[in-house]
């Protein structure tokens, strides 16, 4: 047997209480075990709900921002136990407490308990005030997750990433074989779309974990490295299967596509890592400030 299979933890938050979010949690944990699960995937900032801040309050933001927590805290700790005890990896999302602004975080806990990798969002939609009152992540991470069936290479990205494809991309130049996904924003056919076209254009196989009804729609949703779906939820909660088959998934990049890196050509590449924003695309983010790439 070769299939990985990655429970999507579809839930619905019990508003931003931490203490019952980590036991719903921990309740999804257990029944992804019991399916067999080798990784269990938590939709986005899951510890406080991806609640946003009340903007309206006097020290909303700053209130908002204390709810943050380290990767030393109680509730990160909790999972690394459970990990261990269900002998089952964890990808476990949570706003990061941080020098300066919070992240926006997911960190991949092991079968062993071991923390291996730590992503913070890239692309924060500074839009909203939520995002805004974030610290962007500094890079796109990869790591080595030893299973039952052998070790593949996974990487990760959340939400608003996905929407971006060189978040992906990178990714897949660092080797991610599986790229996962938490997320907390409705899923329509056209955001579906684009994230089977993430899977496809990278040779890699994505998960992507949303929030329930009535937080989100739900429609977690997993496509393989050619871009054939895997599943797609509805809108209930569940912890819903994705199985990939690992052995298909190693020969389609090694011998079938001619997407990934094949016949890149990136040396034409220069005009994407200017800082220069121009119009029709300059933007204020949800406090009328400017955005600048180089603050954030």
């Amino acid at each position: 047997m070769s299939t990985l299979r990655i429970a999507l933890l579809q839930m619905a938050p019990h508003g931003n209480d931490q203490a019952a979010n980590l036991r719903k949690g921990t309740a999804f944990c257990r029944r992804a075990a019991g399916m067999e699960a080798d990784i269990a995937l938590f939709p986005e900032m899951w510890n406080i709900g991806y609640l946003p801040p009340d903007t309206k309050k006097k020290n909303g933001v700053k209130k908002w921002q204390a709810q943050a927590i380290s990767r030393d805290s109680t509730y990160v700790k909790h999972f690394r136990r459970l990990a261990r005890e269900l002998r089952m990896a964890i990808a476990v999302t949570y706003l990061e407490k941080w020098d300066g602004p919070p992240r926006n975080t997911v960190s991949l806990i092991d079968r062993t308990g071991d923390i291996l990798l730590t992503y913070a969002k890239v692309h924060t939609c500074d839009f909203f005030p939520m995002e805004a009152s974030c610290t962007p992540g500094d890079g796109f991470h990869v790591c080595d997750l030893k299973t039952r069936h052998g070790c593949v290479r996974v990487g990760a990205m959340i939400c608003y990433d996905r929407e971006h494809p060189e978040s992906a991309r990178i990714l897949m130049l660092k080797g991610a074989e599986i790229i996962l996904t938490p997320n907390a924003c409705g899923l329509e056919a056209l955001r579906i779309g684009q994230f089977r076209t993430r899977a496809w254009e990278n040779a890699a196989g994505v998960a992507m974990t949303n929030y329930a009804v009535p937080h989100d729609n739900g429609h977690s949703v997993a496509f393989g490295p050619n871009g054939d779906l895997i599943v797609e939820a509805g809108g209930s909660e569940g912890a819903y299967p994705a199985d990939f088959d690992l052995e298909k998934l190693h020969a389609y990049r090694a011998e079938k596509t001619v997407w990934g890196n094949a016949f890149r050509r990136p040396h034409r590449y220069g005009l994407l890592t200017s800082l220069e924003v121009k119009p029709p695309f300059l933007r204020k983010n949800a406090f009328g400030e400017a955005f600048e790439r180089t603050k954030r």
